[in-house]
């Protein structure tokens, strides 16, 4: 059995197509279908049901994928650590993003640290605060950029306060209040809204101080992208109250100061349960301490 052919493996449960596995592992289509029928043969099982059309673990792939992974990772953890200990960082940095990152600039921070470990592979993923943080906690993720109710602090990771601001009113040009200096929760409340989904973090930012108002809201329309919450505003279907760096790039949309405007807080968040020198790196321009 060889690490390639658990990573060939890997890919195919993950992508559900021989193709697009071979593509991902920069390998022929045919060599990657025979290193997965020799290691089936050494086995004695099938790990793939197979069709023309349709691919997918068996109940023996399902069970084997598990200590593949951890194999593939314990490989990679092992010549991440080999290279760390001559001064060279590699390996795997997964970070995860909310929607609304604006205390820093994720692009800038890619850059610098391209700049300084090329050989670390970085992947990405956006979700929710909540979520994000039990990722972290679990080590699915290696470190999250969240945003949080003034007042909520994450719980079970290490956190760096990134930054705190208030909300903006983010109306259409056409909107009754669009050419007032500042609005209040209640005129908002007047108009249907456009917010992140129900018992999210970021919803609770709003439901919140609407809740502490005494007051009610229709939330007409729920959704993770805040370019396509700007889009309905700017069509005159919704109001909604997001970060004033995001409001201010949106095209077609009017930006106001609110008073009781809600409070949100971002954080860097990392585990301080074994991190990886990728890891390590990463955290090290934010001065954490990890």
């Amino acid at each position: 059995m060889e690490l390639r052919q658990l990573r060939y493996v890997v890919a195919v449960a993950e992508t559900r197509n021989f193709t697009r596995a071979a593509a991902r592992c920069f390998v022929a289509q045919s060599a990657l279908s025979r290193q997965i029928g020799n290691l089936e043969r050494e086995l004695g099982v099938k790990l793939f049901a197979r069709t023309s059309r349709r691919v997918e673990p068996t109940p023996a792939g399902e069970a084997f994928l598990v200590g593949a992974r951890q194999s593939i990772e314990a490989a990679e953890r092992a010549a991440a650590d080999a290279a760390a200990a001559v001064g060279e960082v590699r390996g795997r940095l997964t970070i995860g993003i909310i929607p609304t990152v604006v205390a820093v600039d994720i692009a800038e921070v890619l850059q610098r640290f391209r700049g300084r470990h090329p050989r670390v592979r970085v992947g990405l993923h956006v979700g929710a605060s909540d979520v994000m943080t039990t990722q972290v906690a679990a080590g699915e993720l290696d470190a999250a950029f969240l945003g949080l109710p003034g007042g909520a602090e994450p719980q079970g990771v290490a956190a760096l306060e990134l930054g705190r601001e208030r909300l903006v009113a983010v109306v259409p040009p056409t909107h009754e209040l669009a050419h007032h200096d500042t609005v209040t929760l209640r005129r908002l409340a007047e108009s249907p809204f456009v917010d992140f989904p129900a018992g999210s973090p970021g919803r609770a930012q709003s439901d919140q101080a609407f809740e502490a108002a005494e007051l009610e809201r229709e939330v007409a329309y729920e959704m993770m992208s805040v370019e396509l919450m700007t889009r309905l505003v700017a069509r005159g279907l919704a109001v909604a109250l997001l970060p004033a760096a995001i409001a201010r790039s949106a095209p077609s949309v009017r930006a106001l100061p609110v008073d009781g405007a809600p409070s949100r807080v971002e954080y860097l968040i990392w585990s301080r349960f074994n991190p990886t020198p990728a890891t390590r790196a990463f955290l090290s321009p934010f001065d954490p301490s990890p």
